[in-house]
């Protein structure tokens, strides 16, 4: 990914957003690992405070899902990182009674990263902590999301 200038500001709603020929949103992500791959780096939700994955809207002005990421992990989790490894993609596994006018039926696009920089301040550091977690942590606290635990299971971390 070419670098891109961080902005401070964290983008919202949905104008900008792409979605596919079914009509879902698409969402890009990454499983940001520490570089010796024994960590992950989870974030709060904004919605419930439950733990997980930076993952976001891919938006027309980015050329590759892989930028979507990249921009998503700073806004979310305040890091640099470097997607080292395509996870692909990964359907839509919420039941229908937890989507939502907020949170519509997706397409979920993660990618490994490793985390290069954190930084003190990011775009949404005031409304979300973060935290380094085992596999056996993330993969605990990502039970209830089984797209976002099906991006870790994909994931080259340690065990």
């Amino acid at each position: 990914m070419a670098q891109q200038t961080l902005s401070m500001q964290a983008r919202t709603g949905r104008s900008n957003q792409r979605y596919g020929s079914n009509g879902e949103r698409l969402v890009a992500g990454v499983v940001p690992l520490s570089a010796d791959k024994y960590y992950v780096l989870l974030i709060q939700s904004n919605r419930n405070n439950n733990w997980v994955l930076p993952k976001g809207g891919w938006e027309t002005d980015e050329a590759t899902a892989q930028d979507a990421a990249c921009r998503e992990a700073w806004e979310e989790a305040g890091i640099i990182c470097t997607i080292t490894y395509d996870l692909g993609f990964i359907d839509e596994k919420r039941k229908p009674e937890q989507l939502t006018k907020d949170a519509p039926r997706a397409s979920y696009h993660f990618f490994e990263a490793t985390v290069e920089k954190m930084e003190k301040e990011w775009p949404e550091s005031h409304k979300r902590n973060r935290k380094w977690c085992t596999y056996a942590e993330a993969a605990q606290a990502l039970k209830d999301r089984p797209e976002l635990l099906a991006a870790l299971n994909k994931c080259t971390m340690q065990r």
